[in-house]
């Protein structure tokens, strides 16, 4: 029986489109070049954020995010942000009766912008409010603290097979994939998103999970 379920965040709930077209503008390079280049270093198995240091080596990521927001242009979220699915998946999950939570490796600022965005969910947490990343046992056992709930009665929903499913899974959580983002397709047939106990194109097919 499942009692909480818990997303994550980038090409789960939020298309990150905005957030790479961003670092391209403020990098002054062409938001098509950046786009390819994260898609290779995804495929290569490597941070995303390689891709920013491949344009510029060295870079210092953490101070080139504190320059951007000084210069108002840092992270954004608005509604259009959301994959379609989003709030009305949420909002049958709560009617459902089960507890809807969200945890990602996001900044404090993201989570800040995600509660700005009144989603139907319960609680709002990211790896940095809790100091503590995925794919970190540390940062699913928070995950079981939020959710107030045991392990097996939790099902974490991402899409990135290494970092969301096999983690979750070695904590004793449910675990979905969704075939969406970059991480979704590229790995959606590997053995990592095949570990998952559950694999779905689309929100709204977690109802039907947790009813059943």
């Amino acid at each position: 029986m499942i009692e909480a379920v818990v997303f994550d965040v980038g090409e789960t709930l939020v298309c990150d489109d905005r957030y790479w077209h961003g670092w391209a503008d403020w990098l002054g390079v062409p938001r098509h070049t950046l786009s390819a280049l994260v898609g290779a270093v995804v495929a290569q198995g490597r941070d995303n954020a390689d891709a920013v240091r491949l344009l510029r080596p060295g870079t210092d990521i953490a101070a080139e995010y504190r320059a951007r927001e000084a210069a108002g242009q840092g992270e954004f979220l608005d509604e259009t942000d959301l994959y379609p699915d989003v709030r009305p998946a949420l909002a049958a999950l709560r009617a459902a009766g089960v507890k809807v939570l969200i945890a990602g490796n996001q900044t404090s600022r993201a989570a800040a912008l995600l509660r700005g965005l009144d989603l139907p969910a319960d609680g709002i947490a990211t790896s940095g409010e809790w100091g503590v990343a995925k794919p970190r046992p540390a940062f699913f056992e928070k995950v079981i603290e939020f959710a107030g709930v045991a392990p097996e009665h939790i099902l974490y929903v991402g899409d990135h097979p290494a970092n969301d499913i096999v983690p979750a899974r070695a904590v004793g959580l449910r675990t979905a994939h969704v075939r969406r983002g970059p991480y979704g397709f590229l790995w959606a047939a590997g053995p990592e998103a095949g570990l998952a106990d559950w694999r779905v194109d689309g929100l709204a097919e977690l109802v039907d999970i947790v009813a059943g």
